[in-house]
Protein backbone atom coordinates (compact mmCIF):
# COMPACT_ATOMS: atom_id res chain seq x y z
CA UNK A 1 0.00 0.00 0.00
CA UNK A 2 1.52 3.27 -1.13
CA UNK A 3 0.52 6.59 0.80
CA UNK A 4 -0.35 9.85 -0.98
CA UNK A 5 2.69 10.99 -2.51
CA UNK A 6 2.14 14.52 -0.39
CA UNK A 7 -0.31 15.27 2.74
CA UNK A 8 -0.63 19.13 1.54
CA UNK A 9 -4.18 19.82 3.02
CA UNK A 10 -6.92 22.82 2.87
CA UNK A 11 -7.80 24.40 5.98
CA UNK A 12 -11.02 25.46 6.53
CA UNK A 13 -11.77 28.01 9.42
CA UNK A 14 -15.00 28.38 11.19
CA UNK A 15 -15.75 31.00 13.87
CA UNK A 16 -18.93 29.88 15.74
CA UNK A 17 -19.95 28.86 19.11
CA UNK A 18 -18.92 25.96 20.51
CA UNK A 19 -22.33 24.28 20.56
CA UNK A 20 -22.16 24.08 17.39
CA UNK A 21 -19.13 22.08 16.57
CA UNK A 22 -20.63 18.90 16.17
CA UNK A 23 -23.69 20.04 14.22
CA UNK A 24 -20.99 21.66 11.43
CA UNK A 25 -19.01 18.46 11.99
CA UNK A 26 -21.93 16.53 10.94
CA UNK A 27 -22.90 18.81 7.92
CA UNK A 28 -19.66 18.83 6.72
CA UNK A 29 -19.40 15.07 6.87
CA UNK A 30 -21.56 14.89 4.22
CA UNK A 31 -19.20 16.85 1.82
CA UNK A 32 -16.61 14.15 1.91
CA UNK A 33 -14.79 16.28 5.15
CA UNK A 34 -13.23 13.93 7.86
CA UNK A 35 -10.75 15.79 9.69
CA UNK A 36 -11.63 18.37 12.58
CA UNK A 37 -9.83 20.26 14.85
CA UNK A 38 -11.82 21.77 18.15
CA UNK A 39 -10.39 25.07 19.85
CA UNK A 40 -11.51 27.87 21.77
CA UNK A 41 -12.51 30.32 19.65
CA UNK A 42 -13.06 28.35 16.15
CA UNK A 43 -13.57 24.46 14.41
CA UNK A 44 -10.67 23.72 12.10
CA UNK A 45 -11.90 21.35 9.03
CA UNK A 46 -9.30 19.40 6.68
CA UNK A 47 -9.62 18.20 3.38
CA UNK A 48 -6.52 17.11 1.22
CA UNK A 49 -5.70 19.80 -1.31
CA UNK A 50 -6.65 17.59 -4.58
CA UNK A 51 -9.97 17.33 -2.98
CA UNK A 52 -10.76 20.76 -2.99
CA UNK A 53 -12.40 23.11 -5.95
CA UNK A 54 -14.81 26.16 -6.68
CA UNK A 55 -17.11 23.71 -7.14
CA UNK A 56 -16.52 22.10 -3.26
CA UNK A 57 -16.23 25.69 -2.05
CA UNK A 58 -19.89 26.16 -3.25
CA UNK A 59 -21.62 23.23 -2.23
CA UNK A 60 -20.40 23.68 1.29
CA UNK A 61 -21.85 27.33 1.67
CA UNK A 62 -24.95 25.74 -0.25
CA UNK A 63 -25.15 23.10 2.48
CA UNK A 64 -24.50 25.52 5.58
CA UNK A 65 -27.02 28.01 4.17
CA UNK A 66 -29.94 25.67 3.65
CA UNK A 67 -29.38 24.61 7.03
CA UNK A 68 -28.64 28.20 9.04
CA UNK A 69 -30.27 30.71 6.76
CA UNK A 70 -27.62 32.72 6.41
CA UNK A 71 -24.09 32.97 4.03
CA UNK A 72 -21.64 31.16 5.80
CA UNK A 73 -18.40 32.52 6.14
CA UNK A 74 -15.10 30.57 6.18
CA UNK A 75 -11.38 31.07 5.79
CA UNK A 76 -9.67 28.99 3.48
CA UNK A 77 -5.65 28.19 3.37
CA UNK A 78 -3.54 25.79 1.56
CA UNK A 79 -1.41 23.74 4.78
CA UNK A 80 1.87 22.59 2.59
CA UNK A 81 2.98 19.00 3.67
CA UNK A 82 4.47 18.88 7.13
CA UNK A 83 4.41 16.36 10.41
CA UNK A 84 1.07 16.91 10.92
CA UNK A 85 1.34 12.94 13.12
CA UNK A 86 2.78 15.14 15.66
CA UNK A 87 0.45 18.10 15.64
CA UNK A 88 -2.55 16.19 15.91
CA UNK A 89 -1.10 14.05 18.78
CA UNK A 90 -0.55 17.47 20.80
CA UNK A 91 -4.09 17.92 20.79
CA UNK A 92 -5.59 14.55 21.91
CA UNK A 93 -5.65 12.88 25.47
CA UNK A 94 -6.85 9.56 26.80
CA UNK A 95 -10.46 8.48 26.32
CA UNK A 96 -12.31 6.67 28.40
CA UNK A 97 -14.83 4.78 26.29
CA UNK A 98 -16.85 3.30 29.21
CA UNK A 99 -15.57 1.02 31.94
CA UNK A 100 -14.48 -1.64 29.40
CA UNK A 101 -12.42 0.36 27.05
CA UNK A 102 -10.13 3.37 26.69
CA UNK A 103 -8.45 4.91 24.16
CA UNK A 104 -4.98 5.75 24.35
CA UNK A 105 -2.26 7.92 22.33
CA UNK A 106 0.71 6.25 21.75
CA UNK A 107 3.56 7.25 24.02
CA UNK A 108 1.19 9.40 26.18
CA UNK A 109 0.82 8.33 30.27
CA UNK A 110 -2.58 6.95 31.13
CA UNK A 111 -4.37 5.27 34.03
CA UNK A 112 -6.11 2.57 33.57
CA UNK A 113 -8.97 0.82 35.66
CA UNK A 114 -8.72 -2.87 36.53
CA UNK A 115 -10.14 -4.84 33.75
CA UNK A 116 -10.30 -2.04 31.31
CA UNK A 117 -9.39 -2.84 27.39
CA UNK A 118 -6.89 -0.60 26.41
CA UNK A 119 -6.29 0.46 22.57
CA UNK A 120 -3.34 2.57 21.60
CA UNK A 121 -3.86 5.34 18.58
CA UNK A 122 -1.89 6.99 16.74
CA UNK A 123 -3.81 8.93 15.08
CA UNK A 124 -2.18 10.56 12.17
CA UNK A 125 -5.15 13.04 11.73
CA UNK A 126 -7.28 9.96 10.47
CA UNK A 127 -11.24 9.43 12.05
CA UNK A 128 -11.45 7.73 15.12
CA UNK A 129 -9.29 9.03 18.04
CA UNK A 130 -12.28 8.14 20.41
CA UNK A 131 -13.09 12.11 20.63
CA UNK A 132 -16.07 11.65 18.55
CA UNK A 133 -19.64 10.95 19.84
CA UNK A 134 -19.89 8.00 16.83
CA UNK A 135 -16.88 5.98 17.57
CA UNK A 136 -17.46 5.86 21.47
CA UNK A 137 -21.10 5.00 20.52
CA UNK A 138 -19.77 2.16 17.67
CA UNK A 139 -17.52 0.73 20.80
CA UNK A 140 -20.21 0.98 23.43
CA UNK A 141 -22.51 -1.03 21.06
CA UNK A 142 -19.83 -3.21 20.49
CA UNK A 143 -19.29 -4.33 24.38
CA UNK A 144 -23.08 -6.02 24.55
CA UNK A 145 -22.56 -7.83 21.20
CA UNK A 146 -21.30 -11.66 21.08
CA UNK A 147 -18.29 -10.98 18.64
CA UNK A 148 -16.35 -14.39 19.06
CA UNK A 149 -17.50 -16.40 16.05
CA UNK A 150 -18.59 -13.64 13.94
CA UNK A 151 -16.76 -12.61 10.35
CA UNK A 152 -16.70 -8.82 10.49
CA UNK A 153 -16.33 -6.60 7.67
CA UNK A 154 -15.33 -2.21 9.15
CA UNK A 155 -16.38 -0.06 6.28
CA UNK A 156 -14.25 3.10 6.65
CA UNK A 157 -12.13 2.39 9.08
CA UNK A 158 -9.79 5.21 9.77
CA UNK A 159 -7.68 4.75 12.82
CA UNK A 160 -8.53 1.00 12.74
CA UNK A 161 -10.22 1.55 15.93
CA UNK A 162 -13.32 -0.46 15.61
CA UNK A 163 -11.39 -3.37 13.86
CA UNK A 164 -9.13 -3.43 16.71
CA UNK A 165 -12.03 -3.55 19.07
CA UNK A 166 -13.18 -6.37 17.99
CA UNK A 167 -10.30 -8.32 18.07
CA UNK A 168 -9.68 -7.34 21.55
CA UNK A 169 -13.33 -8.60 22.46
CA UNK A 170 -12.80 -11.40 22.07
CA UNK A 171 -13.41 -12.04 18.30
CA UNK A 172 -11.29 -15.16 16.88
CA UNK A 173 -12.74 -14.88 13.04
CA UNK A 174 -10.41 -12.49 9.78
CA UNK A 175 -11.55 -8.98 10.06
CA UNK A 176 -12.02 -6.92 6.76
CA UNK A 177 -11.56 -2.93 7.58
CA UNK A 178 -11.23 -1.10 4.19
CA UNK A 179 -10.65 2.84 3.78
CA UNK A 180 -11.21 5.25 0.64
CA UNK A 181 -8.34 7.39 2.28
CA UNK A 182 -4.82 6.28 1.69
CA UNK A 183 -3.63 7.75 4.66
CA UNK A 184 -6.22 6.29 6.75
CA UNK A 185 -5.67 2.85 5.38
CA UNK A 186 -1.66 3.35 6.31
CA UNK A 187 -2.57 4.61 9.43
CA UNK A 188 -4.89 1.47 10.44
CA UNK A 189 -2.29 -0.76 9.73
CA UNK A 190 0.31 0.84 12.19
CA UNK A 191 -2.23 0.66 14.89
CA UNK A 192 -3.36 -2.65 14.34
CA UNK A 193 0.79 -3.58 14.67
CA UNK A 194 0.72 -1.26 17.49
CA UNK A 195 -2.31 -3.13 19.64
CA UNK A 196 -0.25 -6.41 18.42
CA UNK A 197 -3.65 -7.83 17.29
CA UNK A 198 -3.58 -10.29 14.40
CA UNK A 199 -5.79 -11.14 10.94
CA UNK A 200 -7.07 -7.43 10.24
CA UNK A 201 -6.60 -7.41 6.64
CA UNK A 202 -6.71 -3.47 5.77
CA UNK A 203 -7.15 -2.06 2.76
CA UNK A 204 -7.26 0.65 0.55
CA UNK A 205 -11.03 0.19 -0.86
CA UNK A 206 -13.88 2.59 -2.29
CA UNK A 207 -16.87 2.07 0.09
CA UNK A 208 -19.54 1.96 -2.55
CA UNK A 209 -17.79 1.11 -6.04
CA UNK A 210 -16.03 -2.24 -4.35
CA UNK A 211 -18.61 -3.56 -1.60
CA UNK A 212 -20.02 -6.11 -3.73
CA UNK A 213 -17.34 -8.00 -4.81
CA UNK A 214 -16.29 -8.22 -1.01
CA UNK A 215 -19.48 -8.92 0.57
CA UNK A 216 -19.87 -11.86 -1.74
CA UNK A 217 -17.40 -13.80 1.13
CA UNK A 218 -20.01 -13.64 3.67
CA UNK A 219 -20.17 -12.06 6.54
CA UNK A 220 -22.26 -11.98 9.40
CA UNK A 221 -21.27 -7.80 11.26
CA UNK A 222 -21.26 -5.01 9.18
CA UNK A 223 -19.65 -2.07 10.86
CA UNK A 224 -20.43 0.85 9.10
CA UNK A 225 -19.30 4.28 10.70
CA UNK A 226 -19.73 6.66 8.13
CA UNK A 227 -21.64 9.93 7.00
CA UNK A 228 -25.43 9.43 6.19
CA UNK A 229 -25.26 10.33 2.22
CA UNK A 230 -22.77 6.74 2.07
CA UNK A 231 -25.19 4.66 4.58
CA UNK A 232 -28.25 5.81 2.20
CA UNK A 233 -26.58 4.20 -0.81
CA UNK A 234 -24.42 1.27 1.06
CA UNK A 235 -27.46 0.07 3.14
CA UNK A 236 -29.47 -1.26 0.31
CA UNK A 237 -26.45 -2.58 -1.23
CA UNK A 238 -25.66 -4.81 2.29
CA UNK A 239 -29.60 -5.99 2.15
CA UNK A 240 -29.28 -7.38 -0.92
CA UNK A 241 -25.34 -9.20 -0.90
CA UNK A 242 -25.63 -9.92 3.03
CA UNK A 243 -29.05 -10.78 3.16
CA UNK A 244 -28.22 -12.11 6.69
CA UNK A 245 -25.56 -9.83 8.46
CA UNK A 246 -26.51 -7.63 11.28
CA UNK A 247 -25.19 -4.01 10.44
CA UNK A 248 -23.59 -2.20 13.07
CA UNK A 249 -24.48 2.35 12.13
CA UNK A 250 -23.55 5.65 13.37
CA UNK A 251 -22.67 8.86 11.65
CA UNK A 252 -26.11 9.89 11.51
CA UNK A 253 -27.51 13.00 13.46
CA UNK A 254 -30.72 12.75 15.90
CA UNK A 255 -32.04 14.54 13.80
CA UNK A 256 -32.03 12.33 10.44
CA UNK A 257 -33.69 9.46 12.85
CA UNK A 258 -37.08 9.73 11.03
CA UNK A 259 -35.12 9.61 7.88
CA UNK A 260 -33.34 6.33 9.10
CA UNK A 261 -36.25 4.24 10.05
CA UNK A 262 -38.09 5.39 7.09
CA UNK A 263 -34.54 3.63 4.99
CA UNK A 264 -34.55 0.44 7.10
CA UNK A 265 -38.74 0.06 6.81
CA UNK A 266 -38.10 0.16 2.81
CA UNK A 267 -35.42 -1.94 2.39
CA UNK A 268 -36.65 -4.44 5.33
CA UNK A 269 -34.11 -4.13 8.20
CA UNK A 270 -35.17 -4.30 11.75
CA UNK A 271 -33.96 -1.61 14.53
CA UNK A 272 -32.71 -4.11 17.65
CA UNK A 273 -31.09 -1.28 19.21
CA UNK A 274 -30.48 2.30 19.40
CA UNK A 275 -28.31 4.30 21.75
CA UNK A 276 -27.87 8.29 21.52
CA UNK A 277 -24.52 11.02 22.84
CA UNK A 278 -24.86 14.31 22.38
CA UNK A 279 -26.28 14.81 18.51
CA UNK A 280 -25.74 11.64 17.72
CA UNK A 281 -26.91 7.96 17.22
CA UNK A 282 -25.80 4.20 16.69
CA UNK A 283 -27.89 1.74 15.24
CA UNK A 284 -27.66 -1.66 15.36
CA UNK A 285 -29.82 -3.44 12.50
CA UNK A 286 -30.61 -7.16 11.21
CA UNK A 287 -32.53 -8.16 8.26
CA UNK A 288 -36.17 -8.85 9.27
CA UNK A 289 -38.18 -11.94 9.03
Amino acid sequence: MQPPKTHNHIELAFEIDSDLYELYIALLSQEGIEYFLEEETKLLAYLPESEWSTEKEEAIKALLQETFGSEPHFAATFMADRNWNAEWEAHLQPVEISDRFLIVQHQKEYAVKPGQIVIAINPKMSFGTGYHATTRLMMRQMEELDLDDKKIMDIGTGTGVLAIAARKLGNKNPILAFDNNAWAAENAVENVAENDVTDIQVELLDAEEELVANLEEGYDLILANINKNVLDRILPVIRRHAPTAQVLLSGVLVYDEPWLKKLLKRIRYTNVKTIYEDEWLSALIEPAN
